[in-house]
């Protein structure tokens, strides 16, 4: 992809100073405007127990980036335990998550492409797992099916036959996993998820997700916003039970036994809670300066529309660069986005068109 030395200028044309920049869901005011249901979204709404904070009082997290355990001449080396971690989403109260490293999200991890990046994963949960680097060019042996998973410590492999690499998981014992991922594709933004068979909705549900970013020389030329103004953004849903919990409708909470959900939840699971990088209708201050974003949709049912208000008095609210496969040929402008489960949409956005102390805060598109 190319972006024209007029259009990239015209982009770059800002200043610096401070705007105030809320992400929230439809009836909550923000960034992003959440449908319930009725547009779009697949699935039945499950309303918390817990007390839900005020829209745009907790900062945005970002992600950690994960740094690797080692290199060599070819290849990058990490290591990833997965376990059970405690984290205070909602104030005041602590929520058990699944997570990699014991985070939600999990760490985010950044490539070079052409260079093999190697992550070693290691269950430390109750139940199986699986890896799969969603939109990843990957070997079939590395790619994360649902079956070949990797067990728990001291865990037994369910009974889904034998498959591939993993025919011998009746033995006890500890299980790691080093998945190998060549990278020869072009730049883009990748998640990584669980992907067991029959749990991979409560699983993700429970934490299991990250983004995974590949780099490149031709994405480098482009002189996109980096650093501080390259941010990735998770959007879900989220419902909690009265003590701060992840409430999902499994029919085996314990995720070890009966696989599905309560009957009113079989086309998805919508939560009234909408977590952006982890935290509820989160807030950012950012500069009147061009920022990246790297949009990912991991809810379980529900779709969203993306909008900005007030738009900016001049072009378009997003300038699209790069979808799930990666960089766009040419930038698309947009001034709403709908994004489905799964999907990742790469945008720019110019905020030197607001004046400073402005906050942006949604519409719902017609």
């Amino acid at each position: 992809m190319k972006l024209s030395r007029k259009e990239f200028l015209r982009l770059s044309l800002a200043g610096g100073a401070g705007l105030f920049l809320p992400f929230g869901a439809s009836g909550c005011g923000g960034l992003f405007s959440g449908n319930n249901g009725a547009q779009g979204s697949a699935g039945a709404l499950l309303k918390s127990a817990a007390k839900l904070p005020e829209p745009f009082t907790i900062p945005l997290p970002i992600p950690p980036v994960l740094e690797p355990v080692h290199t060599d001449a070819s290849a990058d080396y990490y290591a990833i335990t997965q376990k059970v971690g405690r984290a205070e989403i909602l104030p005041g109260l602590k929520t058990e998550v699944w997570g990699y490293n014991g985070i939600f999200p999990g760490p985010t991890i950044e490539s070079r492409r052409g260079r093999q990046t190697v992550i070693r994963h290691r269950n430390e949960l109750p139940v199986p797992t699986v890896v799969h680097l969603h939109g990843g060019k990957t070997p079939p042996e590395h790619d994360g099916y649902p079956t070949d998973v990797v067990m728990p410590i001291g865990g037994r492999k369910p009974g889904h036959g034998n498959h591939g690499r993993h025919a011998e998981l009746d033995v006890i014992g500890e299980r790691t996993f080093d998945y190998k991922y060549p990278l020869d594709q072009p730049a883009a933004t990748l998640w990584y998820h669980d992907h067991r068979m029959d749990f991979t909705g409560p699983q993700v549900y429970k934490g299991l997700a990250g983004f995974h970013l590949i780099q490149d020389d031709e994405e480098e030329v482009l002189g996109l916003p980096s650093g501080e103004r390259d941010i990735p953004l998770m959007i879900c849903d989220r419902s909690f039970t009265e003590d701060g919990s992840f409430n999902y409708p499994s029919l085996d909470p314990s995720l070890k036994g009966e696989p599905g959900v309560e009957p009113e939840y079989m086309s998805g699971v919508l939560g009234d809670c909408i977590l952006v990088n982890g935290a509820p209708w989160p807030v950012l201050e950012v500069t009147n300066t061009l920022y990246r974003f790297r949009l990912l949709n991991a809810s379980n049912a529900r779709r969203y529309q993306l909008a900005l208000d007030p738009p900016p008095r001049e072009g378009a609210s997003f300038v699209q660069v790069g979808s799930d496969g990666g960089l766009l040929a040419k930038p698309m402008k947009h001034d709403k986005i709908e994004v489905a489960q799964a999907e990742r949409f790469d945008v720019i956005v110019d905020f030197s068109s607001y004046p400073v102390g402005t906050e942006v805060i949604p519409s719902t598109p017609v």
